[in-house]
């Protein structure tokens, strides 16, 4: 274990990404109401193309202007309204995080899709998505690591207080590291990402950005020590999803901090959002498994739910978030 200080104060909790509704403006004071200790810059997917997980991403990256064709999106030859759109969207919410938490001075998480994701969905001008291309997928990593510079950037002049935490949502990783990803055609797959050539291009845009980073994945197989030698400080899963306990042990002892998705995203079938009590308890059962000592538990775990909030209720959202809130304190407190 390396004596890293967490970029997030003991105790932490904060929310996946995404939110429910439209409204941005309460969907940040909501955040930051339920998670002042650790509160995000929240995505609203229902706003339409541009503040979905792709087009908002997207939308950040340098000299590679994008479109929307047939409900897709792909690289275009000259920038135009799609991009502009989600463009705008971006800086309305960064307008709106500054109006309402300009003397907010602690760490704040921005979230963007990781390079091999957005690989993975994106699309050549002439077709074909950008991972059948290793130099396109090489190119595509260098923008968006210049544009995730610029953003952080942009995040910290209008919160000149706080201090920014970057995740990199990558829920695609290990479908491209195993061959997994499907051609268009649908008859076969692209060919894997080498382990080191993931990993190199992974380092380039976390160097990049130049601030703490964390990778969140909530497919099975997350592939940890790659994501741990990139230089991410942490990794945000599901834990429901955790199978093998070696090798998440081994990444938390090496310093890897961990985001632990402990809430459904979705309410349940009975229709109840877990209590407090609850989702601290599936942490700590988590971490008394792995076999690490209860005192690390506060400092190097932050409590999420499983994933991003866009499919719920807005009352299950809200509830959602404060238990995890409540979980953290919880947790700190024994």
């Amino acid at each position: 274990m390396t004596d890293q200080p967490w970029p997030w104060p003991a105790g932490a909790a904060t929310g996946i990404g995404s939110l429910p509704g439209t409204d941005i403006a309460e969907a940040q004071r909501i955040v930051f109401g339920e998670l002042p200790a650790l509160p995000h810059l929240p995505e609203l997917p229902a706003r339409g193309p541009g503040a979905d997980l792709i087009g908002r991403s997207a939308g950040l990256l340098v000299e590679l202007p994008v479109e929307l064709y047939a409900a897709r999106w792909r690289i275009a030859s000259r920038p135009g309204r799609d991009l502009r759109r989600a463009r705008d969207l971006m800086e309305r919410d960064l307008d709106q995080l500054a109006e309402q938490a300009e003397t907010y001075d602690g760490p704040v998480k921005v979230q963007a899709g990781g390079p091999f994701t957005l690989a993975a969905a994106l699309e050549l001008p002439l077709g074909g998505r950008m991972l059948g291309d290793p130099g396109a997928v090489r190119d595509l990593a260098g923008s968006l690591a210049e544009g995730l510079r610029r953003h952080v950037e942009a995040v910290a002049r209008r919160l000149p207080r706080a201090t920014v935490l970057l995740q990199l949502d990558e829920p695609t990783l290990p479908a491209v590291l195993a061959g997994r990803v499907p051609t268009e055609s649908g008859f076969g797959t692209h060919r894997a990402v080498g382990s080191e050539v993931a990993r190199g291009l992974l380092r380039d845009v976390v160097e990049a950005a130049g601030v703490p980073t964390v990778v969140h994945c909530c497919a099975p197989d997350v592939p940890l020590e790659l994501i741990r030698s990139a230089g991410a400080v942490g990794i945000a899963l599901d834990i429901a999803l955790v199978t093998d306990l070696d090798p998440l042990g081994e990444a938390i002892d090496a310093g890897l901090g961990l985001l632990a998705g402990a809430a459904p995203a979705v309410a349940p079938p009975a229709g109840r959002a877990p209590t407090s009590a609850q989702v601290a308890d599936r942490v700590r059962t988590l971490w008394d498994r792995l076999g690490f000592p209860a005192r690390r538990l506060a400092e190097q775990v932050v409590v999420t739910p499983a994933c991003g909030l866009a499919g719920a209720t807005p009352g299950y959202a809200r509830t959602v978030l404060a238990a995890c809130r409540d979980a953290g304190r919880r947790l700190s407190e024994e």
